[in-house]
């Protein structure tokens, strides 16, 4: 099957329908963040934005739903689990069933057209952000995939997290309010939102398109060292193709993971154990 870089279907297959919710919720936010943030800004907007991209991204996403969840790569109290988790909910990227359970499929078939969610091989605009616009119920309805992540589904307060995660967004945004008003709100929600989606789904997209391989894995995977900072060490997506339940991204000593360091802060603290290392290369 031939590579389409708009997005389409690839010859001989049919593309899901568009989703006009998701259109104008997605373009809505972009919008709204562009056009604001230029009336809202201030330093300290800018700082609580910078934060909250690296709590909801680093904290939330790479270690909760990401090395925590998805590939548990580690394991801490399961109230810290649930923090964890309620934290990587605030970044609005799906509720953690969902988001767990496309990974997975991510992983047990990268780069197929028919079941890997995000499939490189459609495109750049598809793997980055088209999926999300054209949502296959496979991926996409509760019933269908929930069942790639049942250890989570078994849990009450998972699906209840991954039911009402958007909701989330009205305290956050409350708070931001008393915090610093308006520009805390446009800063700390709309611009963070905007910034912290495409960076996650440059994983997707660009990391199976561009950098280096140091595994032979079989797929397209590469570490992207400009992704891996955007990232907090996610971009190091070729180590992690070839050991994804290895709780390091980053392997080599110039190799930047972040979301590393959190983990061996946890580690130190007594907080997380069973913590899967790389071996030595």
């Amino acid at each position: 099957m031939t590579s389409n870089s708009a997005g389409t279907a690839p010859e001989g297959e049919k593309l899901v329908g568009l989703s006009w919710t998701s259109v104008v919720f997605f373009g809505a936010v972009h919008a709204l963040a562009l056009l604001l943030a230029p009336w809202f800004f201030s330093w300290s907007a800018l700082g609580m934005m910078i934060f909250l991209h690296w709590l909801f991204g680093s904290i939330g996403i790479c270690l909760g739903y990401h090395r925590l969840l998805t590939h548990r790569s580690l394991q801490v109290p399961k109230p810290l689990e649930y923090a964890i988790s309620i934290i990587g909910a605030l970044a609005l990227q799906g509720g953690p069933i969902f988001w767990v359970a496309g990974h997975r499929l991510h992983h047990l078939h990268t780069e197929d057209n028919e079941k890997d969610p995000y499939s490189a091989r459609r495109g750049f605009w598809w793997s980055h952000m088209l999926w999300l616009f054209y949502p296959k119920s496979d991926f996409f309805e509760y019933d269908a995939y929930k069942k790639f992540a049942p250890d989570l589904d078994r849990d009450p307060f998972y699906r209840w997290l991954n039911r009402y995660f958007l909701l989330l967004q009205l305290p956050l945004a409350g708070l931001l309010y008393l915090i610093g008003g308006w520009s805390f709100v446009v800063y700390g929600v709309l611009l963070r939102a905007v910034l912290l989606w495409h960076s996650t789904w440059l994983i997707n997209s660009a990391t199976h398109m561009t950098g280096y391989r140091t595994f032979n894995s079989d797929d397209n995977s590469r570490n992207l060292w400009w992704a891996a900072i955007l990232t907090y060490g996610e971009g190091w997506h070729n180590n992690h193709h070839a050991y994804p339940n290895v709780a390091k991204a980053g392997w080599r000593w110039w190799e930047l993971d972040m979301t590393w360091w959190a983990i061996q802060l946890l580690r130190g603290l007594g907080l997380a154990r069973k913590v899967v290392l790389p071996p030595s290369l």
